[in-house]
């Protein structure tokens, strides 16, 4: 009786931990599977919109720089709120810290402006285009600014294209080998489509540079 008993605490200890591993297990739960669709859902919607549309390449592009531009967007503030609650100090902390540190000179304060967030999201997807659309500054200006792009206002797109790390001639050669390739376009043709102001809006300069090295 005694070998039962003990026997049948070892069964029941197995099942608890039986139970607790699969409570344990994330993707069980209607938390978990709700994730598991949210972060398998723009892999999803990028394919159906490259294989299954008869879009346009231009469209299809545009519509998969938002696709990744809201995700990109979603996390990010997740991770700044992350960063801020873990960061963020108890009371009586703020006040000796307050107590600790002096004031702030006005050169000081001169010295680090604080960027509004719209022009920091205009800076992000400046970026966006210049590396996936290859536009020029002007492109890239027109695109924030349009009501159907960005939307930014004038002063936060102006922020934008003069802060984006981006190689113009770079971008002005990566659509001068589109045009060619995609449209058998003559040298002067693809110039002509760089620097039209329904085309590239490049500058002559970064359209000249685009055609000598349009065959490297």
């Amino acid at each position: 009786m005694a070998k039962q008993s003990q026997s049948d605490k070892v069964s029941s200890s197995k099942n608890d931990d039986a139970k607790s591993d699969d409570k344990s297990v994330w993707y069980k739960t209607w938390w978990g599977i709700l994730v598991v669709i949210f972060l398998i859902l723009p892999f999803w919607l990028i394919w159906e919109i490259w294989a299954k549309t008869k879009w346009n390449t231009v469209a299809k592009v545009i519509l998969t720089i938002l696709i990744i531009g809201f995700y990109g967007m979603f996390f990010a503030s997740g991770s700044d709120t992350s960063q801020i609650a873990k960061t963020s100090p108890t009371a009586t902390a703020e006040t000796k810290q307050d107590e600790k540190k002096p004031e702030p000179t006005k050169a000081e304060e001169s010295k680090k402006p604080e960027v509004p967030a719209e022009y920091k999201s205009a800076l992000k997807q400046a970026k966006t285009y210049s590396d996936m659309m290859h536009m020029s500054k002007q492109g890239l200006y027109d695109q924030l600014v349009s009501e159907y792009g960005g939307k930014f206002k004038p002063e936060a797109a102006q922020y934008a294209i003069e802060n984006v790390q981006a190689d113009w001639n770079a971008n002005a050669l990566a659509q001068a080998r589109d045009y060619q390739n995609t449209m058998n376009l003559s040298p002067a043709a693809v110039h002509d489509q760089l620097t039209s102001q329904y085309g590239g809006k490049f500058t002559q300069a970064e359209a000249d540079y685009a055609i000598e090295h349009l065959n490297d």
